[in-house]
């Protein structure tokens, strides 16, 4: 089955803009002061924020890799809506405006649609199983 161009158009275009925009994030959690500030000002402890970034970078290689197992990239995906829901969530509670949280919300987007064409590609490229 001939997997249609739009959908690899699709995953690759959505992917790369989410693995870079995660990539920053964790890089600027890591390495940038005002992201650490931004950390303490939200509640969150400073070993938090480091813990976070490693598992970001760890989470983009799972997506990246085409070696790695299909169940552990449901998990970096599941992890990473867990992150982007828990952000959303953290600059919400505090009633801070789209400035602090429309990062967030962007990058859901981005997600949304890796997931989506990575879902759809994994049905293109599996064939249906007969039932029995």
């Amino acid at each position: 089955m001939k997997t249609p161009k739009i959908l690899l158009l699709g995953f690759w275009i959505s992917t790369a803009l989410f693995a870079l925009q995660m990539g920053f994030t964790a890089y600027a959690q890591l390495r940038v002061p005002g992201v650490a500030q931004e950390f303490t000002h939200l509640g969150f402890p400073g070993y938090f924020r480091i813990e976070l970034s490693w598992a970001k970078l760890a989470g983009l290689v799972a997506l990246l890799l085409p070696i790695v197992p299909v169940w552990l990239k449901e998990w970096a995906y599941a992890g990473f809506a867990i992150t982007l829901v828990s952000a959303l969530i953290a600059h919400l509670s505090l009633g801070e405006g789209a400035a602090a949280w429309g990062w967030a919300a962007a990058t859901c987007v981005l997600w949304g649609a890796s997931y989506f064409f990575w879902k759809r590609l994994r049905a293109q490229t599996i064939p249906a199983r007969r039932l029995a």
